[in-house]
C-alpha cells in the first residue's frame, strides 16, 4: 500500500495572499488564515507524502510541517488518504437561472414606486433576494404592505433597511416577521442604542444600529462583517464580480441602476421596464470585474469572499482601482481601522441566500 498523502476536502479551498493565505471552507462558512508556506505545501507538494514534503524543506523543518497537518486535522479541513484519485476537486463553475439575482430599490419621502410592479417584473427577471433601503421615516404598516407583495411569488428573501420610530417596538417587528417569514432581517437605523433583538427558534434577526444611513452614499464598505464563505458566493466571485454580477436597482427617484451609487441610468421604472434596461449592453459592462483584476485585491487573501465596490474607488478615473472604502492591507496584513463599519447594515449586496434554503 503507498504511502498516504494528505487531501483537503473538497469544499475546502486554499488562497493565496500577498503575506498569508486562507482556506475557505465553503460548507461550514468559515476561513482559516495559514501562513504561505502551508499554502505551498497545500498545492506545490499536493500529492507528495509527509516523507517527502519533510525532505522537500529539510530536518529542521520537520516540526514545523507538521504543526501545520495538526492545524488542518484539527479544523477538520483534511485528512490522510492512500488513494487520492478517489477524492477529484469538485467543480468551480458558477451560474444561476435567472437574469437578475438580487436587487436593490431605494425609497425616501420624495420616491413615488409601483412596488407592485417592481416586485412582479423583478420575479419575472428570476430575482432571488431583494434589499429594501428607506432613507426617510415610514409608517410600519407602509411597509409591511410592501414586504408582503413577496409572500406568494419567486423572491425568497427580503431585507429591510428602515430608520428608528417609537413605533418600531421589538414586538411590533417581530410580528412582522412572524406575518412574512420571506422577510430575512431588518436593519433599523437611528436607534437610540445599539443591540439585537433576538427571538427564540427563530431565524431572522432584528438590528438597531445609532448611525443614520440617510442616502446610498453609506454603502461600499468592505469589512469581514460583509465576508460570504460560501460555494456560491466563492465560485461567483471567481468569475464575476462580487456585488455587481447580475444585479439590478432602483434609486429613490425610480432610476434604474447597477447600483444606486454608480452613476449610469437607464430609464426610469416609471416608463422603462426593468427587462429592457438590463438589455442596455453598457447596464452589464462591470459585471465581469473580478477581484483577480482590481489593484491590490488580487493580491488579498480574502478576495472570494469579500464584497466588492466599484462605486467609490481610490482612484476613480480607473474601473480596476481598489475600493476606496476598504481599509484591508494584503500586504501588511493589516486592517487600518479595527472597528466595524459605521453603516453596518449597508453592504452594498444583499445578502445571497445559500442553495436549498428555505424562504
Amino acid at each position: 500500500m503507498a504511502d498516504p498523502v494528505f487531501r483537503l476536502h473538497a469544499h475546502c479551498i486554499p488562497v493565496r495572499g500577498a503575506r498569508r493565505s486562507t482556506v475557505c471552507d465553503l460548507q461550514r462558512h468559515a476561513y482559516h488564515l495559514i501562513p504561505n508556506g502551508l499554502y505551498e505545501i497545500l498545492t506545490t507538494h499536493r500529492d507528495h507524502t509527509r516523507a517527502e514534503i519533510h525532505a522537500a524543506y529539510g530536518p529542521g523543518a520537520g516540526p514545523v510541517v507538521d504543526e501545520y497537518f495538526a492545524f488542518l486535522e484539527t479544523h477538520e479541513l483534511g485528512w490522510w488518504c492512500d488513494e487520492p484519485e478517489r477524492f477529484p476537486p469538485m467543480s468551480l463553475e458558477w451560474d444561476a437561472p435567472s437574469r437578475v439575482t438580487n436587487a436593490i430599490v431605494d425609497v425616501d419621502q420624495g420616491s413615488r414606486h409601483d412596488f407592485a410592479s417592481l416586485v412582479a417584473q423583478l420575479e419575472a427577471l428570476g430575482c432571488k433576494t431583494l434589499q429594501l433601503r428607506y432613507f426617510a421615516p415610514v409608517p410600519l404598516d407602509e411597509v409591511e404592505r410592501v414586504v408582503a407583495l413577496a409572500d406568494q411569488g419567486r423572491l425568497r428573501s427580503v431585507e429591510l433597511i428602515v430608520p428608528w420610530q417609537p413605533s418600531f417596538t421589538d414586538e411590533a417587528l417581530w410580528g412582522v416577521c412572524r406575518r412574512h417569514p420571506r422577510l430575512l432581517s431588518v436593519f433599523v437605523h437611528g436607534a437610540p442604542q445599539r443591540r439585537v433583538a433576538t427571538l427564540p427558534n427563530f431565524s431572522n434577526t432584528v438590528v438597531f444600529r445609532t448611525e443614520v444611513v440617510d442616502s446610498e452614499a453609506h454603502c461600499g464598505q468592505v469589512h469581514p462583517a460583509y465576508f460570504v464563505t460560501s460555494l456560491s458566493a466563492f465560485t461567483e466571485a471567481l468569475a464575476h464580480n462580487s456585488c455587481l454580477n447580475r444585479k439590478l436597482s432602483v434609486d429613490r427617484n425610480g432610476d434604474i441602476r447597477n447600483c444606486p451609487s454608480m452613476p449610469d441610468s437607464f430609464g426610469n421604472a416609471a416608463r422603462t421596464p426593468l427587462a429592457e434596461a438590463l438589455e442596455h449592453p453598457a447596464f452589464r459592462r462591470l459585471w465581469g470585474i473580478t477581484k483577480d483584476q482590481v489593484e491590490t485585491c488580487r493580491d488579498c487573501e480574502f478576495r472570494y469572499v469579500c464584497t466588492d465596490c466599484r462605486a467609490y474607488l481610490r482612484d476613480p478615473a480607473d474601473p480596476l482601482s481598489k475600493p476606496a472604502r476598504c481599509a484591508y492591507d494584503p500586504y501588511q496584513a493589516k486592517w487600518d481601522d479595527a472597528a466595524p463599519p459605521a453603516a453596518a447594515p449597508t453592504a452594498s449586496r444583499p445578502a445571497r441566500v445559500p442553495a436549498g434554503a428555505g424562504a
